[in-house]
Order: structure tokens, then C-alpha cells, then sequence
């Protein structure tokens, strides 16, 4: 019987997506059409629909976009799912219940998503699915197995204010529909809805600020939408540099760190192997599982802030040991002679090889990855995958836990390197722009670079930006790393990502962009309407030097089949 998680009585046309999809990054926030390059469905428009997808995949964003969407009326009617899903989940519970515009969730069976995916609209009440001529009865997901906490019943009862009961409540919605036993505590919080991507983000913040708000455990903040101290001078216009910067004060006025991060692994504190803590931004948590081996499931945004308010986030997903192991063993064939952008590639195929279960990698124990690799690896891998975490064998705390006994295989060859390089090149030769930290560039990333670039400089058509995060700002600038980069012409913007940069810090005449970062390859069609060029750090050095990229690939992929004759 179909799970309502949900409620709303809504109709439509079913809009059928193959993949699942990054609503923040592969949907227009005004329009609500598909932006994502590289989806199957790209051009079509979630707006009125019911839209049917495996699952959500990318960006913990998407809960705040689906709102703004929502607000802009171009939200679909509802979601249907075939597997757990939480990001776009909230969004619609958000929208819903705080700001009655209604999006209604569902989550089915195999047979029956795929019973449904075969018509062409369908009829959505409290107690029914009906298309054509087929109905389902609805079961509405209840919090009765939920196991609380006096502590718990005590934010329930509003005892510690309107705000953090508000949050306590959207978390034993979400955790029932998860089928969490109980919550658990968390240590930190990593807040990703301090992005502006649209109104409806400075809209929940503020009320729930408003409400009395203040968070209860240390709390961090992602990259945010400006240059926090300079948007002005920028020329950022007003109308969007101030209520991006005023988002970002209503997370620093509950009590959030301006850390203003996208790399929150980056920082001097680190979380440690078995921490329970509670990250959204889909790399930091990748990461924070697969390299570091502490506990967080991908929260989506507005839960970020729920569960700092409270400290208590659902036991459920990847907080659990057996949700930790692996469900596919992908086996890598390593070219000979790769160079460091065969990380962030690796992590993008294996994203289409693992959508949707954590894998185990093997055949890269001879390797030996650097931190930043491991960052690009992370990073790439979530913008195709909803897993929140890997296994790589040899490399990674908990590699050695024995995969489900269900566990498949699969095999990465060099024909998918050069596949992937080729869907990453499809911009033209010249470059007008070179972006660099995506997510923020490291101080070793900046040191590295800085030597790329050591007796060079930037040519004249060519805008070189690093972005990175303040603290990173402060150790290069200490170290005399910043002052060598500005000596070659390159641009250093704290704050904001290439995720949420925005014109005109994004030069508006650029064309054609390269960067290293497999995430922003993914992202930046759809988010810049740019073409793009991907290649490996010193092939970004070389490309902002001369203003071209470079006409072949690397050699370590140029001699597999398909590029043969490129």
C-alpha cells in the first residue's frame, strides 16, 4: 500500500523523470524547468505536475529551491517516489504545512511506481491514488513507532519556544516517514540553507529567527550568496546582495559560526570517526562519512536548522551501522599515468555507476590520494548520486565492512573516462574564464596553484577566481600564498562557491569557463549558461596563462577507444 508522507489534495499530469534529480543546480528556480545538462528529462517543467522519480540526487539545496518554487507557483503537485527520500521531502512538508502551498508526497512499492510511471495523470486526495483506471488506498505515515525522549516531548510541548517546538516537529515528521526508531544527539551542525537561492530561503529564516530561534550545539555555515564584506563594492546589485547578506545574518543571529564554507572538513575542528553529527551540503557530507568516518545523513535544507535549534536528529540511514555497508562493489581499471583530474571524474561515473546505494571501490589501493583528491572524489560524486557516502578499499576508516549480502558488481573501464571527458569538454577552445574552488579551495590547493603560476601571469582576456573560505583566506594571506597569487593576476573571493556565485563577480562576458572541479562541470551548464572545459589543475594554469584550453585530452586518456580520431 502506497506511503502518504505528505498530505495534500492535488491533480495533474504525471511527468515520468528516468533519473532521479538535483532540483537546486538542474531546475530553473523560477519556472521550475529542468536546467540539468546532463539529465534525460532536461527542458521539461515540474511546474503542475505529478512528478515521479527513483529518488532525489545533488544538492541539499533542494528543499529551499522546491519552497521558493512554491512560492513562485511553478512547484509540481506532487512527488512520487520509489525509495527513501528526504531533501525534496521537506521542502514539501515545508511549503505545506507552514505557508499552505500544498505539495503532495508519496512514496511507492516497485510494482506500483511502475504501474503508475504507464499513465498519463493522476488524482491525489487524503485516502487515494487514482490514474486511469487504476486506485490505490493511502496510508498516511505516522509517528507512533517513534520512540522519544522526555527531552524531546519537552521541545514538543514548546517548552524551549516556538521555534525549536516548530523544528521538533518537522524532525518527527521527517523521522517517521523515515521509519526511525528514535532520535539521536548530534555534536555539530553544518547549515546549507544559507544560500539565497531564492526568497523562500530569507523567508524561513527570518521567521524562524522571529520565533525566537538560537541553536543549541556548535553551528556552522556554508558558502553563502556574497562576499559577505565587499558584495557593494563588487557591484552586486541591491536587490540581491542585501537579502543575501541578511539571510546570512538570521543564521548568525541564532547563533551559527560565519564559517561560510562549503568545505567545513577544511576547518581546524574536525569531527572524528563515529561522531554523530548533522552536515547539509551534499560534498561535506560525502566526505565527512567516506574520508573522515563520522555519522551524518545528507540533510536537506530547513532540517539543518531544525536539528541545530534541537541537537536531536533522526537514528536513521547511515547514523545506523548496517546502513553503512556497501550494496555494489564497482572494481576501477586505473589508467596508467593519471593526473589529479581523474579523482573528480572517478567520483562523477561512479555517481551514474551507484545512484542510489553506497558502493565499494576497488583497485585503487595503489594509489595514494591527497586530502583535496578525496575532496574532488566527494564532491563529483554527489551530483550523481543520492548515497551519501563510498567505500574505497585500502584508503577510506571503514572499507573492510563487509558489503550486504546482496551486494552487486560493476566495472569502471578507461572507455568511461573518456566518455566522461568528453561530456565534461564541450565548450569551444578559447577560455574568457578559469574557476578555481568547488568546492573552496584548500591552503595546499592555493600553494599548488600559486607554484603553477610562479613566474607567470594570468593573460589579459582570461579572469582567474579562486573561491575559498575565510579561513582558509586568513592562513594564505599569513603565509605570503595570497599575495603570490595576486602577483600573477589571479582573483581571491571569500564567502561564496561557484555553486551560488552570481554576476557581476561572475564576469558576465565570459563564454566558455574551465575548471578542475567535477561538481561545477556538472553544475555550471545549467547554473551559467556557460559552455565549459574541464581539465586537471596544471592544465588550468596553462589555460589561464594563454586563454585556451588544451585540444586533446590528458594522455592517460587519449589512447582509449573512444577518443580515437577525436
Amino acid at each position: 500500500m502506497p506511503d502518504l508522507i505528505v498530505a495534500a489534495e492535488v491533480e495533474g499530469p504525471i511527468l515520468l523523470c528516468d533519473e532521479g534529480l538535483s532540483v537546486w543546480g538542474g531546475v530553473d528556480p523560477l519556472s521550475g524547468r529542468i536546467i540539468d545538462a546532463h539529465h534525460p528529462q532536461q527542458g521539461q517543467s515540474l511546474a503542475g505536475h505529478v512528478v515521479m522519480m527513483p529518488t532525489s540526487r545533488g544538492s541539499c539545496t533542494g528543499s529551499g529551491v522546491l519552497l521558493g518554487l512554491a512560492f513562485a507557483g511553478t512547484a509540481p503537485k506532487a512527488l512520487v517516489f520509489r525509495e527513501g527520500e528526504d531533501i525534496l521531502t521537506l521542502g514539501a512538508l515545508v511549503a505545506t504545512r507552514l505557508f499552505e502551498r500544498p505539495i503532495a508526497v508519496l512514496r511507492l512499492s516497485a510494482s506500483d511506481y511502475d504501474r503508475l510511471a504507464r499513465e498519463s495523470h493522476a488524482v491525489i486526495t487524503g485516502t487515494h491514488l487514482r490514474a486511469g483506471d487504476l486506485e490505490w488506498p493511502l496510508t498516511s505515515v505516522a509517528s507512533e513507532g517513534l520512540t522519544l525522549s522526555d527531552v524531546d516531548r519537552a521541545f514538543l510541548a514548546g517548552d524551549h519556544g516556538e521555534a525549536a517546538q516548530l523544528a521538533m516537529e518537522i524532525i518527527t515528521t521527517l523521522a517517521a516517514a523515515q521509519g526511525a526508531p528514535s532520535l539521536t544527539d548530534v555534536t555539530r551542525v553544518h547549515i546549507d540553507g544559507c544560500i539565497y537561492a531564492s526568497p523562500a530561503f530569507l523567508t524561513f529564516a527570518r521567521a524562524m529567527a522571529d520565533k525566537g530561534g538560537r541553536v543549541r550545539v556548535p553551528t556552522t555555515m556554508n558558502a553563502i550568496s556574497v562576499d559577505h564584506a565587499n558584495w557593494r563594492a563588487q557591484g552586486v546589485a541591491e536587490s540581491f546582495g542585501l537579502p543575501a547578506s541578511q539571510l546570512a545574518d538570521a543564521y548568525v543571529e541564532m547563533g551559527a559560526r560565519p564559517s561560510f564554507t562549503c568545505a567545513p572538513y577544511l576547518l581546524e575542528d574536525k569531527p572524528s570517526a563515529g561522531e554523530d553529527i548533522a552536515w547539509a551540503e551534499s560534498n561535506a557530507v560525502i566526505y565527512a562519512n567516506t574520508v573522515l568516518g563520522a555519522r551524518t545523513v545528507k540533510h536537506a535544507d530547513f532540517m539543518d536548522l531544525c536539528i541545530a535549534l534541537t541537537g536531536r536528529a533522526a537514528r536513521s540511514g547511515v547514523y545506523l551501522d548496517q546502513n553503512r555497508a556497501a550494496r555494489r562493489i564497482i572494481d576501477i581499471d586505473v589508467p596508467e599515468g593519471i593526473d589529479d583530474a581523474f579523482w573528480p571524474m572517478l567520483g562523477w561515473i561512479v555517481g551514474q555507476v551507484a545512484p542510489d546505494r553506497i558502493p565499494l571501490l576497488r583497485g585503487l589501493e595503489g594509489l595514494h590520494p591527497s586530502d583535496d583528491d578525496l575532496k574532488a572524489l566527494c564532491a563529483a560524486y554527489g551530483t550523481t548520486s543520492a548515497s551519501p557516502m563510498m567505500h574505497i578499499k585500502g584508503i577510506t576508516p571503514e572499507a573492510d565492512m563487509p558489503p550486504t549480502p546482496d551486494a552487486d558488481h560493476a566495472r569502471i573501464t578507461a572507455q568511461d573516462f573518456a566518455q566522461a571527458w568528453q561530456g565534461f569538454n564541450q565548450g569551444a577552445d578559447k577560455v574568457d574564464l578559469v574557476a578555481l574552488g568547488s568546492p573552496h579551495f584548500s591552503a595546499a590547493e592555493c600553494v599548488v596553484f600559486a607554484d603553477l603560476m610562479e613566474g607567470h601571469h594570468t593573460h589579459a582576456d582570461v579572469a582567474t577566481i579562486i573561491t575559498l573560505g575565510r579561513g582558509t583566506l586568513v592562513t594564505i594571506t599569513a603565509n605570503g600564498v595570497k599575495a603570490r597569487l595576486e602577483a600573477a593576476g589571479v582573483t581571491i573571493v571569500p564567502d561564496i562557491c561557484w555553486c551560488s556565485i552570481s554576476e557581476p563577480v561572475f564576469p558576465p562576458t565570459a563564454e566558455v569557463l574551465m575548471t578542475n572541479s567535477g561538481k561545477y562541470a556538472h553544475y555550471a551548464p545549467g547554473l551559467s549558461n556557460r559552455a565549459v572545459r574541464f581539465g586537471s589543475l596544471a592544465q588550468c594554469a596553462l589555460t589561464a596563462q594563454s586563454g585556451l584550453a588544451p585540444t586533446t585530452p590528458p594522455p592517460w586518456i587519449a589512447a582509449a577507444p573512444a577518443l580515437v580520431g577525436h
